[in-house]
């Protein structure tokens, strides 16, 4: 089993799905302390990791958020939390956590489900830059 590197938490996406590959690019942009590192779904190690914890991603196919001690976050509850990491107004985002997880997650859901159709879907995972191949884990 891979681990994390220390004092990181991982976050898997969707590979091929061009809002998430767009997410992770913005995260990367306002990750100014380097907390996070990336997998794909679809890579090796996501399917290893997504395997070890049991998580179908048949079921779960958007964004994991992967923290120490292999605990992780779904969907919404993800989201906010990968948010609450960065500063000025995406603070505010905290807000949402007044709202039930099945309420958030309805308007996620409905997001993820839409995904490929609004925003398209590439025919393999996105491959990094060199300046962005040490965010990523194999």
């Amino acid at each position: 089993m891979m681990n994390i590197p220390k004092g990181k938490k991982l976050i898997l996406f969707d590979g091929v799905c061009n809002l998430c590959n767009n997410a992770v690019l913005k995260i990367i942009k306002f990750d100014k302390h380097h907390i996070f590192v990336f997998a794909s779904l679809q890579s090796n190690i996501g399917q290893e990791i997504t395997n070890h914890l049991k998580i179908d991603i048949t079921k779960i196919d958007s964004i994991i958020l992967v923290e120490e001690n292999y605990s992780y976050t779904i969907k919404s509850s993800a989201a906010l939390k990968i948010a609450a990491n960065f500063g000025s107004f995406w603070k505010m985002t905290q807000l949402f956590w007044i709202f039930p997880s099945v309420i958030r997650n309805v308007v996620y859901d409905f997001i993820a489900k839409n995904r490929y159709k609004w925003f398209g879907k590439k025919e393999s995972c996105m491959i990094p830059t060199k300046e962005l191949k040490s965010k990523f884990i194999e």
